[in-house]
C-alpha cells in the first residue's frame, strides 16, 4: 500500500536550507524575510481572554460556543459588508492551513474531480487535492478552465504570494461564472485587513454575490491580524448548504478549536484598535523595505495588499536568493508558489522594526 505521503510533493522549504546557513552567517546575524510568521506580541486583552478561560476541562465544540459564533457572525457584518448572516453561515476551523489541506476530502472530491487555484499560489491548495487523490489545475482566469469535472475553485485575493487583489468585477465576473458551471467557490481572504493601494472586497459582500450565498464559502484567519498564529484561530462563513455538512464531518473527526482559543477570538473580533495599530506596523515596515528593494535594484509587482512584496531582478529566483543570503536576508523563491515565480521573490513584511532596518541598511550599502 503506498503511503499518503507519496501523494505530496517534496517540502519545498528544505532546499533553502544552505541560504539560510548562509545568511546566519553575517555578523549582524539573519534577517529572515521568508516565512510570514507574525513577530509582534498578542495584544494584552486578547493574551487576557485566554487566560480567564484557561480553566476549560470539558470538550469544547466544533461549531463553537453561543458567544464565538455572535462574534464571528457580527464580525462578518460589520467589516466584509454581508447582510443576514447566522450562526448557520459560520464554522470556526483550527487555524485556516488545515482546512485547505483537507477540504477537498472533506467534500468528497477523489479521483476524476478537479480543484483550480490560482498560477502562482500557496502550495497547500494543492496539497489538498493532492491528498484527496483529486486532480488540481492551475489557472491564469479561473472563467477560461473547462468546468466540466471542475469540483472546487479556490480564489486568493488578497494574494500569497503576489498581494494581487481581485477587484469587486472580476469577483462578481467569476462567481457567476462558478454558479453557472455548478463549481464551489472557496476564496480564501486571510489577508484582506492587508490592504495597502486597493480595498479588498470579499466574495460575501452583495455587490458581489447578489445577496445570495449559494456556492461561496469564505475563508478567514486571526493569524495575521490579531498575531493569532501561534492560537490557530480561523473560520468559514458563506454557504450553510456547504458548511451544515461540514460541521458533520468536524464533528466526527474532532476537529475542535480549543476552548480558550475561542475566547481569544471572541475578545480579538471584538476590537478593531490593535487591527489599527499592527497595520501601521506593516505599512511602516513595507514603506522602508519597498524603498531599499527599488534602490538596490529590483522591480515589484504588484503587491497592493498583503504581508509580502513581490520582487525580481530579472534572473533566477535562486540566483536572487543567494545574492540576498550573501547580505545577511533570507528570502522565499518565487517558484516555491508555481512555476510562474521562477524570476521573482517573496519578501515578507514579518519582521521586527530593528530587523527591517538591519536589511535596509545591507540593501543600501
Amino acid at each position: 500500500m503506498s503511503a499518503v505521503s507519496d501523494r505530496l510533493p517534496a517540502f519545498p522549504w528544505d532546499k533553502l536550507e544552505p541560504y539560510k546557513k548562509t545568511a546566519a552567517a553575517h555578523p549582524d546575524g539573519i534577517v529572515d524575510l521568508s516565512v510570514g510568521t507574525p513577530v509582534d506580541p498578542v495584544p494584552e486583552h486578547i493574551q487576557k481572554a485566554l487566560i480567564d478561560a484557561a480553566d476549560s476541562p470539558g470538550y469544547p465544540t466544533v461549531w463553537g460556543t453561543p458567544e464565538l459564533r455572535d462574534a464571528l457572525t457580527r464580525w462578518v457584518e460589520h467589516r466584509l459588508g454581508a447582510r443576514e448572516v447566522t450562526h448557520r453561515h459560520v464554522l470556526p476551523v483550527v487555524g485556516s492551513k488545515e482546512l485547505v489541506a483537507w477540504l477537498p476530502t472533506q467534500l468528497g472530491l477523489g479521483p476524476g474531480d478537479q480543484v483550480a487555484f490560482p498560477r502562482l499560489a500557496y502550495p497547500t491548495y494543492e496539497v489538498g487535492a493532492r491528498l484527496a487523490r483529486a486532480e488540481h489545475v492551475a489557472y491564469d482566469d479561473p472563467t477560461e478552465l473547462d468546468p466540466t469535472r471542475l469540483k472546487l475553485l479556490w480564489l486568493n485575493s488578497p494574494s500569497n504570494p503576489t498581494g494581487r487583489v481581485l477587484s469587486k468585477a472580476e469577483l462578481t465576473r467569476i462567481v457567476a461564472w462558478a454558479r453557472e458551471h455548478g463549481v464551489l467557490v472557496l476564496s480564501d481572504e486571510c489577508y484582506i485587513e492587508l490592504g495597502w493601494e486597493a480595498d479588498p472586497v470579499s466574495v460575501l459582500h452583495p455587490d458581489v454575490n447578489g445577496g445570495s450565498y449559494d456556492g461561496i464559502v469564505a475563508v478567514h484567519s486571526l493569524s495575521k491580524r490579531s498575531n493569532l498564529a501561534g492560537y490557530r484561530a480561523a473560520f468559514l462563513a458563506g454557504d450553510p448548504a456547504v458548511l451544515g455538512p461540514l460541521l458533520q464531518i468536524r464533528k466526527h473527526g474532532g476537529m475542535m478549536t480549543p476552548a480558550p482559543t475561542q475566547a481569544a477570538v471572541v475578545a480579538a473580533l471584538g476590537d478593531d484598535e490593535h487591527v489599527r495599530v499592527q497595520r501601521e506596523r506593516y505599512a511602516a515596515r513595507r514603506t522602508a523595505l519597498c524603498d531599499a528593494l527599488l534602490a538596490h535594484g529590483f522591480r515589484i509587482e504588484h503587491s497592493e495588499a498583503s504581508l509580502y512584496l513581490w520582487a525580481t531582478r530579472d534572473e533566477s529566483c535562486w540566483d536572487t536568493v543567494a545574492h540576498l543570503a550573501d547580505r545577511g536576508i533570507l528570502v522565499a523563491p518565487g517558484d516555491f508558489y508555481g512555476p510562474a515565480g521562477d524570476r521573482f521573490v517573496r519578501v515578507a513584511l514579518t519582521a521586527t522594526d530593528e530587523r527591517v532596518r538591519a536589511a535596509v541598511t545591507r540593501l543600501t550599502v
